[in-house]
């Protein structure tokens, strides 16, 4: 297996292990129940349409899934350096909930067309299960720290797969 069929696994686990602390996050920044619930709505929504566009796709080989882990890196680098005390943050938080949406429905459809999906599936559930257990050791300092750090890695996923990819 090369390093390119274990960054969808490294984002996968990522994604899981980093759900928690936004949805921590996405709480805080809510207001209201209800407005958490409609955050969550738009989410799902955008991802279904994610998934909508890579299926309907005819040249699924020829996609650059580098940019979906940096567009999905940028997104969680944006979260982690918010703010929650400005008066615009509803609307700016559901952006990025449909741009999350969108690019996560989208990388989800790929990696289930990948050969190493099925393998990865596994080892997704045993290595968010060790890595949660390691992470309820870690004191948290604010969820948006390990938020930002994740859309870090991404971002450097995303760089090393297109840097990999034109060389």
């Amino acid at each position: 297996m090369s390093y390119k069929q274990y960054i969808p696994l490294v984002v996968t686990v990522g994604q899981v292990a980093i759900f928690p602390y936004y949805i921590i996050w996405l709480k805080g920044v809510s207001l209201t129940f209800s407005l958490f619930a409609w955050f969550f709505a738009a989410f799902s929504f955008s991802a279904a349409w994610g998934y909508q566009m890579y299926q309907s796709k005819k040249d699924k080989n020829n996609i650059h899934i580098s940019f979906i882990y940096i567009g999905m890196g940028i997104v969680y680098i944006i979260t982690g350096f918010i703010k929650t005390t400005f008066e615009n943050l509803p609307y700016i938080v559901l952006l990025l909930q449909i741009i999350l949406g969108v690019l996560q429905g989208y990388f989800r459809a790929w990696h289930s067309g990948q050969k190493a999906y099925y393998l990865q599936v596994v080892h997704h559930y045993l290595i968010v299960g060790f890595m949660m257990i390691g992470l309820s050791f870690v004191k948290v300092i604010s969820p948006a720290v390990f938020i930002a750090v994740f859309g870090f890695l991404l971002c450097g996923c995303g760089f090393l797969s297109l840097v990999k990819k034109t060389s």
